[in-house]
C-alpha cells in the first residue's frame, strides 16, 4: 500500500515532518523535506518556520526557472535538493534530518555498521559520509550530490545530520528512520559489550528472504470476534510504534481467532498507518484474498498448532532489548520482581533459528518461556491475548532499558535464586523446564 497515491505534496511533507519532530529526530528550525513532481515543481519546507506547527500553506513550489511560489523562502538546503534531483531522475523525495544518534555518529564521522540487523543493511543500502561544507552553500550541494550519483540512497553529513532519498518521501523516511534505529541501537549496545555483525552470506540469506506463497480464499464474512481483534490489534500496533518497539518497516503482532486460524499484519505496510482492513486473516494455511501477510506467518502458523495456550505472537526490535541481542550478552530478568514475573528467564537462540530452525524455537517456547530473544534479529514475544503478550514486550524493554541505564551507574546485584524460588511459589508461576536459572543468571552477585 502506497501512503502517498492520492496525497499532496503539501500533505505529504506536512504528515512526515510531524512523524520526524514528535518523535524528537529534529528540533524546531532543524530539517528540510522536499519532493518534486511530474511538472519537475519542488516542493519544499520553508526557512526558519517552526517545524512543530508547519501546515499545508507553509510549504512552498518551487518551479523549474527558479520562481517561488508561496509565502515564505525556501529551506536554505534547497540547492542539495536541486542538484541530488538533477543527478537522480529516479529520487522522486529528499529529506534532511539531525536525529542526536545519527548526529553523535556523523561527528565521530563514523558511519553505523547496518550489518548488526539484517533489515538495517537492506533497507538503507550502502552508506556514505559526504566532507563538511558549510550548510546551504553550493558546496555541501554537491558533496552530497556526488554520492548520490553513484546510485546510494543514504548519506551522511560531517558534523551535521543525514540525507535520505527515494521513489517517494514514504520510502525515505523509511530509510531514514532505519538507520537512525540502527545508530540508537548501537549506542546503546556500547553499556554491554561490542556490537557483533552479520556476514555476508548471512546477510544475503534475508535480503532473499520472500514473501510466503499461500493459496487464497474469499472470507464469508467477519464475526464480532475477529472484528473487534483487529480493532484491538491495530490499536496496539499503533502503541507499539508510537513508543519506538516498532519501525515503519519492522513488528509483527498475530492473534489467534480459532482452531487453525488468526490474523496476522502484512507485508509491506508502514505500521504508522495500519488499520484493520490491512489485516490478514490466515485460515488453514490459506490467506485471506488480495493480502499478503508477514513473511513470518508460517512460524506464527506453527507456534499456534503447538501451544494451545498461546493466543498471541508478537515479533518486534526494541532498542534496549535488541541491544543485547546485537552483543550477544545474557538478558537477565532477574532485576525486579515483575520482570521475572512476567518475563521469566529469557533465552537467546543464534540468528536465522525463526527461519532455518523453527522447531527450535517453538519447541523452547512454553508456559515458562514466553519470550525468545533471537540474537541480531528480534524478540518474540507469546501471550495468552494481544493485551497480555504486548504488556510482556513493554515490560521487556522497560526492564532491558533499566538494566543499560544501570551501567553506567554501578555493578548489577539482582535477585538471588531463593528469592526468585519464593517469587515463583506466591505467585505460581509454571515450573521452569530446566529449574535452573538461563545461561548468564548471576543471582545475587554483582555483574
Amino acid at each position: 500500500m502506497n501512503q502517498s497515491n492520492l496525497l499532496h505534496p503539501r500533505d505529504q511533507i506536512v504528515m512526515i515532518m510531524e512523524r520526524i519532530y514528535g518523535y524528537g529526530m529534529t528540533t524546531t528550525s532543524g530539517g528540510n523535506l522536499s519532493i518534486i513532481d511530474d511538472n519537475g515543481d519542488i516542493w519544499i519546507t520553508p526557512s526558519g518556520i517552526d517545524k512543530g506547527s508547519l501546515t499545508r500553506n507553509d510549504i512552498l513550489c518551487v518551479k523549474p526557472d527558479g520562481t517561488v511560489v508561496g509565502p515564505h523562502k525556501p529551506s536554505v538546503e534547497l540547492p542539495f535538493h536541486s542538484q541530488v534531483y538533477q543527478m537522480r531522475p529516479d529520487v522522486k523525495a529528499v529529506l534532511h534530518a539531525h536525529p542526536p544518534a545519527l548526529v553523535a555518529f556523523s561527528i565521530a564521522r563514523t558511519l553505523p555498521d547496518t550489518s548488526i540487523i539484517p533489515n538495517a543493511h537492506l533497507v538503507c543500502g550502502e552508506v556514505a559520509m559526504a566532507e563538511y561544507a558549510i550548510p546551504g552553500s553550493d558546496q555541501l550541494g554537491q558533496n552530497i550530490a556526488k554520492h548520490f550519483a553513484t546510485g546510494l540512497n543514504t548519506v551522511m553529513l560531517e558534523n551535521h545530520g543525514i540525507v535520505c532519498a527515494g521513489k517517494s518521501l514514504f520510502e525515505a523516511f523509511m530509510r531514514f528512520e532505519t538507520l537512525d534505529f540502527c545508530a540508537r541501537l548501537l549506542i546503546k549496545s556500547h553499556a554491554l559489550d561490542n556490537p557483533v555483525g552479520l556476514d555476508d552470506s548471512q546477510l544475503a540469506q534475508f535480503e532473499k528472504k520472500q514473501p510466503t506463497s499461500l493459496d487464497e480464499f474469499i472470507p464469508n464474512g467477519y464475526s464480532s470476534k475477529e472484528r473487534e481483534a483487529r480493532r484491538v490489534m491495530c490499536d496496539l500496533i499503533h502503541r507499539a510504534y508510537d513508543q519506538m518497539l516498532f519501525t515503519s518497516t519492522q513488528g509483527t503482532f498475530s492473534s489467534r481467532l480459532g482452531d487453525d486460524s488468526f490474523i496476522i499484519t502484512p507485508y509491506g505496510v508502514d505500521r504508522k498507518y495500519i488499520e484493520p482492513r490491512d489485516l490478514v486473516r490466515i485460515d488453514h494455511g490459506w490467506r485471506e484474498a488480495g493480502k499478503h501477510p508477514s513473511r513470518s506467518v508460517l512460524l506464527h502458523q506453527k507456534i499456534y498448532q503447538e501451544h494451545s495456550d498461546i493466543n498471541t505472537v508478537m515479533i518486534a526490535h526494541p532498542p534496549n532489548i535488541m541491544a543485547f541481542g546485537i552483543t550477544h550478552t545474557p538478558f537477565d530478568t532477574r532485576t525486579i520482581p515483575e520482570s521475572y514475573i512476567m518475563l521469566r528467564d529469557v533465552p537467546s537462540l543464534p540468528y536465522g533459528t525463526n527461519v532455518v530452525n523453527q522447531d527450535l524455537l517453538v519447541n523452547t517456547l512454553g508456559p515458562a518461556v514466553p519470550l525468545v530473544l533471537i540474537e541480531n534479529d528480534c524478540v518474540v514475544v507469546t501471550g495468552s491475548s494481544l493485551l497480555n503478550a504486548f504488556d510482556r514486550l513493554e515490560v521487556a524493554e522497560f526492564s532491558a532499558k533499566a538494566v543499560v541505564a544501570a551501567r553506567s551507574i554501578g555493578p548489577l546485584v539482582k535477585i538471588d535464586e531463593d528469592e526468585v524460588i519464593e517469587l515463583e511459589k506466591d505467585f505460581k508461576l509454571p515450573p521452569r523446564k530446566s529449574g535452573k536459572c538461563a545461561k548468564g543468571c548471576k543471582g545475587g552477585k554483582k555483574e
